[in-house]
Protein backbone atom coordinates (compact mmCIF):
# COMPACT_ATOMS: atom_id res chain seq x y z
CA UNK A 1 0.00 0.00 0.00
CA UNK A 2 1.52 4.04 -1.06
CA UNK A 3 0.95 6.53 1.52
CA UNK A 4 0.80 9.78 0.19
CA UNK A 5 2.78 12.53 1.90
CA UNK A 6 0.49 15.86 1.84
CA UNK A 7 1.31 19.04 3.30
CA UNK A 8 -2.50 20.62 3.13
CA UNK A 9 -3.57 19.01 6.62
CA UNK A 10 -1.41 22.03 8.43
CA UNK A 11 -2.83 25.12 10.00
CA UNK A 12 -0.99 28.06 9.37
CA UNK A 13 0.03 29.66 12.65
CA UNK A 14 -0.50 33.64 13.33
CA UNK A 15 0.98 35.87 10.76
CA UNK A 16 1.35 39.77 10.59
CA UNK A 17 -1.80 40.12 8.64
CA UNK A 18 -3.59 38.16 11.45
CA UNK A 19 -2.56 40.40 14.69
CA UNK A 20 -5.05 43.04 15.47
CA UNK A 21 -3.19 45.67 17.09
CA UNK A 22 -6.28 47.37 18.82
CA UNK A 23 -7.71 44.68 20.56
CA UNK A 24 -5.58 44.32 23.63
CA UNK A 25 -7.72 47.34 25.42
CA UNK A 26 -7.49 50.81 25.93
CA UNK A 27 -3.87 50.93 27.09
CA UNK A 28 -2.64 48.97 24.28
CA UNK A 29 -4.45 51.88 21.32
CA UNK A 30 -3.23 54.61 23.74
CA UNK A 31 0.88 53.09 23.39
CA UNK A 32 0.25 53.04 19.46
CA UNK A 33 -1.21 56.63 19.27
CA UNK A 34 1.81 57.77 20.99
CA UNK A 35 4.27 55.98 19.22
CA UNK A 36 2.30 57.11 15.78
CA UNK A 37 2.74 60.26 17.02
CA UNK A 38 6.01 60.16 18.16
CA UNK A 39 7.30 58.84 14.46
CA UNK A 40 5.19 61.85 12.85
CA UNK A 41 7.11 64.39 15.25
CA UNK A 42 10.01 62.94 14.07
CA UNK A 43 9.21 63.21 10.42
CA UNK A 44 7.70 66.56 10.25
CA UNK A 45 10.14 68.16 12.91
CA UNK A 46 11.50 71.26 10.73
CA UNK A 47 8.04 71.83 10.13
CA UNK A 48 6.14 71.18 13.85
CA UNK A 49 9.35 72.98 15.83
CA UNK A 50 8.75 76.77 16.33
CA UNK A 51 12.47 77.26 16.48
CA UNK A 52 15.98 76.38 15.54
CA UNK A 53 17.04 73.90 17.93
CA UNK A 54 20.31 75.16 17.74
CA UNK A 55 20.25 78.67 17.74
CA UNK A 56 21.63 80.36 21.14
CA UNK A 57 19.61 83.34 22.87
CA UNK A 58 22.02 84.24 26.12
CA UNK A 59 19.34 87.36 26.88
CA UNK A 60 16.73 84.12 27.09
CA UNK A 61 18.98 81.89 29.53
CA UNK A 62 16.07 79.96 31.76
CA UNK A 63 13.25 81.57 30.59
CA UNK A 64 10.10 80.06 32.10
CA UNK A 65 7.34 79.02 30.01
CA UNK A 66 5.83 82.05 28.39
CA UNK A 67 3.96 82.39 25.23
CA UNK A 68 6.57 82.30 23.14
CA UNK A 69 8.44 79.42 25.00
CA UNK A 70 5.68 77.15 25.86
CA UNK A 71 8.28 75.10 27.77
CA UNK A 72 11.19 77.61 28.51
CA UNK A 73 14.31 77.62 27.41
CA UNK A 74 17.90 75.97 28.66
CA UNK A 75 20.71 77.75 30.25
CA UNK A 76 21.88 78.78 26.18
CA UNK A 77 18.48 80.36 25.90
CA UNK A 78 17.22 77.27 23.35
CA UNK A 79 13.74 76.65 23.25
CA UNK A 80 13.46 73.45 25.37
CA UNK A 81 10.26 72.59 22.95
CA UNK A 82 11.95 73.23 19.57
CA UNK A 83 14.99 71.01 20.96
CA UNK A 84 12.30 67.83 22.62
CA UNK A 85 10.79 67.93 18.78
CA UNK A 86 14.25 67.31 17.01
CA UNK A 87 15.60 65.32 19.96
CA UNK A 88 13.00 62.79 18.55
CA UNK A 89 14.60 61.69 15.56
CA UNK A 90 17.83 60.89 17.50
CA UNK A 91 16.38 59.36 20.06
CA UNK A 92 14.11 57.36 17.44
CA UNK A 93 16.43 56.65 14.57
CA UNK A 94 19.22 54.94 17.00
CA UNK A 95 17.27 52.61 18.18
CA UNK A 96 15.57 51.98 15.12
CA UNK A 97 18.94 50.75 13.37
CA UNK A 98 19.88 48.99 16.64
CA UNK A 99 16.68 47.05 15.91
CA UNK A 100 16.84 46.53 12.43
CA UNK A 101 20.43 45.42 12.34
CA UNK A 102 20.45 43.00 15.62
CA UNK A 103 16.67 41.67 14.06
CA UNK A 104 18.17 40.81 11.31
CA UNK A 105 21.50 39.03 12.70
CA UNK A 106 20.01 37.26 15.14
CA UNK A 107 17.17 35.86 12.90
CA UNK A 108 19.73 34.72 10.55
CA UNK A 109 21.71 33.19 13.27
CA UNK A 110 19.42 31.64 15.04
CA UNK A 111 17.40 29.95 11.89
CA UNK A 112 20.49 28.88 10.50
CA UNK A 113 21.55 27.36 14.58
CA UNK A 114 18.15 25.35 14.72
CA UNK A 115 18.15 24.45 11.02
CA UNK A 116 21.30 22.88 10.58
CA UNK A 117 21.83 21.56 14.66
CA UNK A 118 25.17 19.42 15.36
CA UNK A 119 27.95 21.51 15.28
CA UNK A 120 26.80 24.51 13.59
CA UNK A 121 24.13 25.06 16.54
CA UNK A 122 27.09 24.98 19.34
CA UNK A 123 29.14 27.39 17.33
CA UNK A 124 26.56 29.69 16.75
CA UNK A 125 24.86 29.03 20.23
CA UNK A 126 28.64 29.55 21.90
CA UNK A 127 29.44 32.45 19.84
CA UNK A 128 25.73 33.95 21.05
CA UNK A 129 26.48 33.20 24.91
CA UNK A 130 29.97 34.76 24.69
CA UNK A 131 28.44 38.23 23.40
CA UNK A 132 25.91 37.94 25.70
CA UNK A 133 28.06 37.65 28.59
CA UNK A 134 29.39 41.15 27.30
CA UNK A 135 27.35 44.35 29.14
CA UNK A 136 26.25 46.35 26.11
CA UNK A 137 27.35 49.66 27.76
CA UNK A 138 30.67 48.00 28.40
CA UNK A 139 31.15 47.33 24.80
CA UNK A 140 29.88 50.67 23.84
CA UNK A 141 32.08 52.84 25.44
CA UNK A 142 35.09 50.55 24.62
CA UNK A 143 34.19 50.69 20.59
CA UNK A 144 33.87 55.07 21.38
CA UNK A 145 37.17 55.30 22.60
CA UNK A 146 38.56 53.57 19.61
CA UNK A 147 36.29 54.96 16.98
CA UNK A 148 34.85 58.45 18.70
CA UNK A 149 31.63 59.73 20.17
CA UNK A 150 28.71 60.24 17.97
CA UNK A 151 25.82 58.17 16.93
CA UNK A 152 27.41 55.84 14.67
CA UNK A 153 29.64 53.97 17.66
CA UNK A 154 26.82 53.28 20.21
CA UNK A 155 24.42 52.05 17.62
CA UNK A 156 27.42 49.27 16.67
CA UNK A 157 27.99 48.30 19.87
CA UNK A 158 24.28 48.02 20.63
CA UNK A 159 23.11 46.33 17.99
CA UNK A 160 25.76 43.52 18.86
CA UNK A 161 24.89 43.34 22.09
CA UNK A 162 20.98 42.87 20.74
CA UNK A 163 22.16 40.26 18.24
CA UNK A 164 22.50 37.14 21.36
CA UNK A 165 18.56 38.44 22.42
CA UNK A 166 17.02 37.82 19.14
CA UNK A 167 19.25 35.03 18.10
CA UNK A 168 18.28 33.01 21.09
CA UNK A 169 14.49 33.93 21.08
CA UNK A 170 14.50 32.99 17.19
CA UNK A 171 16.62 29.24 17.96
CA UNK A 172 14.18 28.15 19.96
CA UNK A 173 10.74 29.03 18.08
CA UNK A 174 12.74 28.09 15.17
CA UNK A 175 13.77 24.56 16.73
CA UNK A 176 9.77 23.79 17.69
CA UNK A 177 8.48 24.90 14.41
CA UNK A 178 11.21 22.79 12.52
CA UNK A 179 9.72 19.21 14.64
CA UNK A 180 6.47 20.35 13.21
CA UNK A 181 5.19 17.73 10.49
CA UNK A 182 4.24 20.24 7.74
CA UNK A 183 8.34 20.87 7.43
CA UNK A 184 8.81 17.53 7.16
CA UNK A 185 6.45 16.81 4.65
CA UNK A 186 8.14 19.80 2.78
CA UNK A 187 11.17 18.29 3.10
CA UNK A 188 10.63 15.01 2.18
CA UNK A 189 8.77 16.44 -1.27
CA UNK A 190 12.29 17.63 -1.97
CA UNK A 191 12.09 21.29 -1.10
CA UNK A 192 15.50 23.19 -0.15
CA UNK A 193 16.26 23.71 3.55
CA UNK A 194 16.20 27.56 2.13
CA UNK A 195 12.99 27.51 0.98
CA UNK A 196 11.22 25.82 3.20
CA UNK A 197 12.99 28.86 5.93
CA UNK A 198 11.95 31.81 3.90
CA UNK A 199 8.36 30.52 2.22
CA UNK A 200 7.13 28.91 6.28
CA UNK A 201 9.29 29.00 8.52
CA UNK A 202 9.72 32.46 8.66
CA UNK A 203 6.52 34.16 8.36
CA UNK A 204 5.06 32.14 11.15
CA UNK A 205 8.15 32.84 13.66
CA UNK A 206 7.97 36.73 12.28
CA UNK A 207 5.01 37.63 14.96
CA UNK A 208 6.45 36.78 17.42
CA UNK A 209 10.13 38.28 16.97
CA UNK A 210 8.18 41.66 15.88
CA UNK A 211 6.73 41.27 19.44
CA UNK A 212 9.98 41.31 21.11
CA UNK A 213 11.57 43.82 18.59
CA UNK A 214 9.03 46.26 19.73
CA UNK A 215 10.30 45.68 23.86
CA UNK A 216 14.03 45.79 21.86
CA UNK A 217 13.08 49.60 20.75
CA UNK A 218 12.51 50.35 24.24
CA UNK A 219 15.54 49.00 25.90
CA UNK A 220 17.86 50.21 23.34
CA UNK A 221 16.32 53.88 23.35
CA UNK A 222 17.01 54.02 26.87
CA UNK A 223 20.68 52.64 26.27
CA UNK A 224 21.57 54.76 23.70
CA UNK A 225 20.07 57.76 25.71
CA UNK A 226 22.10 57.15 29.20
CA UNK A 227 24.98 56.76 26.52
CA UNK A 228 24.26 60.45 25.30
CA UNK A 229 23.77 61.31 29.08
CA UNK A 230 26.97 60.20 30.06
CA UNK A 231 28.59 62.02 26.78
CA UNK A 232 29.55 58.79 24.82
CA UNK A 233 26.79 59.74 22.29
CA UNK A 234 24.95 62.28 20.42
CA UNK A 235 27.12 65.75 21.25
CA UNK A 236 25.77 68.96 22.04
CA UNK A 237 24.63 70.95 20.39
CA UNK A 238 22.38 68.45 18.37
CA UNK A 239 19.29 67.79 20.07
CA UNK A 240 19.41 64.66 21.25
CA UNK A 241 17.26 63.55 25.12
CA UNK A 242 20.19 61.70 26.40
CA UNK A 243 22.55 64.96 26.14
CA UNK A 244 19.72 67.46 27.09
CA UNK A 245 18.98 65.89 30.44
CA UNK A 246 22.56 65.55 30.92
CA UNK A 247 22.68 69.66 29.83
CA UNK A 248 19.86 70.13 32.30
CA UNK A 249 21.59 68.96 35.52
CA UNK A 250 22.59 72.25 36.14
CA UNK A 251 19.78 74.25 35.26
CA UNK A 252 17.90 72.24 38.44
CA UNK A 253 20.75 73.40 40.73
CA UNK A 254 19.40 76.83 39.43
CA UNK A 255 15.91 76.13 40.26
CA UNK A 256 14.62 75.21 36.46
CA UNK A 257 13.44 71.70 36.32
CA UNK A 258 11.91 71.81 32.62
CA UNK A 259 15.66 71.45 30.59
CA UNK A 260 15.97 67.72 32.75
CA UNK A 261 12.65 67.01 33.44
CA UNK A 262 11.15 67.58 29.59
CA UNK A 263 13.81 65.23 27.88
CA UNK A 264 12.94 62.54 30.93
CA UNK A 265 9.21 62.62 30.47
CA UNK A 266 10.03 61.88 27.11
CA UNK A 267 12.18 59.01 27.00
CA UNK A 268 10.06 57.13 29.68
CA UNK A 269 6.77 58.02 27.80
CA UNK A 270 8.53 56.00 24.45
CA UNK A 271 10.17 53.30 26.57
CA UNK A 272 6.55 52.61 28.19
CA UNK A 273 4.94 52.84 25.03
CA UNK A 274 6.98 50.46 23.46
CA UNK A 275 6.98 47.91 26.26
CA UNK A 276 2.71 47.96 26.61
CA UNK A 277 2.88 47.21 22.56
CA UNK A 278 5.34 44.40 23.05
CA UNK A 279 3.49 42.91 25.37
CA UNK A 280 -0.05 43.19 24.04
CA UNK A 281 1.52 41.75 20.81
CA UNK A 282 3.42 38.96 22.80
CA UNK A 283 -0.08 38.21 25.10
CA UNK A 284 -1.87 38.17 21.56
CA UNK A 285 0.28 35.85 19.62
CA UNK A 286 0.10 33.37 23.27
CA UNK A 287 -3.60 33.57 22.88
CA UNK A 288 -3.52 32.45 19.67
CA UNK A 289 -1.20 29.62 19.84
CA UNK A 290 -3.59 27.88 22.73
Amino acid sequence: MTTTLTTAPYRRRPGLRTLRLFGQGPLFAVSVAVLAALVLVAVLAPVLAPYDPEALDLSASLVGTTGDHLLGTDQSGRDILSRLIHGARTGLLGPLLVVAVSTLLGTLLGVVAAWRGGWADAFLSRSMDLVFAIPGLMLAILLVSVVGTGMTAPVIAMAVAYTPYVGRLVRGIARQEKARPYIEAYVVQGWSGWTVCVRHLLPNIAPTVLAQSAMNFGYALMDLAALSFLGFGVQPPTADWGAMINEGQAAVLQGAMLPALAPSACIVLAVVAFGIVGEGLADRIAKRER
